[in-house]
């Protein structure tokens, strides 16, 4: 899939991890935007070039976006990657509401898209963590990647148009990587928080 990079300064991370986006983004981060249906990446201007190449990076968005068909069914679309910490967005549509008086989004939408983004903040992780390797031989690594645990708690009712899923990486190891999440609304209210453990090799 083409994409557009052209060196711009990247958009501020917002929400309920935004601090921990601030501090992976300090440095080395890059952000992805959506302009119609292609990817665009906006690179951070900073004096640290940021670690992932235009290759990497087309290939994980694609990857998660369009080669994990189960994403493309949730509509998730990438916003934002740093070294440890991803960003995404999903829209409200007809087919993903679980309650029809009051218009909520389905329960398990919402963990669907937690444990998606935490996958998707740990390959990025491991993406930087063997940058000495070929984009391509970092992109074999996630064949190995699969959710062993996660756990979800509900705390408002997920009602609008536009919600935001975040991810922060809590630990990388060798075997298993930890991660948070949240779902949040347009204003930035904490809907559902995420855990979750994750093998990556």
């Amino acid at each position: 899939m083409p994409c557009i990079v052209p060196r711009l300064p990247a958009r501020p991370a917002t929400g309920a991890l935004a601090t921990g986006v601030a501090k992976a983004s300090g440095s080395q981060g890059l952000s992805l935007s959506r302009q119609g249906r292609r990817c665009v990446k906006v690179y951070a201007m900073s004096e640290v070039t940021s670690p992932f190449e235009p290759e990497f990076t087309e290939k994980l968005c694609e990857i998660f976006e369009q080669l994990i068909s189960f994403n493309q069914v949730l509509g998730l679309k990438v916003d934002a990657l740093t070294e440890s910490t991803a960003r995404a967005h999903i829209r409200m549509r007809p087919e993903l509401i679980g309650h029809y008086a009051h218009q909520r989004m389905h329960g398990g939408v919402i963990s669907a898209a937690l444990d998606a983004m935490g996958g998707l903040a740990v390959m990025a992780a491991t993406g930087a963590r063997h940058m000495n390797e070929a984009p391509q031989q970092r992109l074999q690594r996630f064949g190995k990647l699969g959710t062993i645990d996660l756990r979800v708690d509900y705390l408002r009712p997920a009602v609008g148009a536009l919600f935001h899923c975040e991810a922060e990486i809590l630990r990388l190891g060798s075997r298993v990587a930890n991660t948070r999440m949240a779902f949040t609304d347009e204003q930035g209210r904490l809907l559902a928080a995420g855990a979750a453990a994750y093998i990556v090799s």
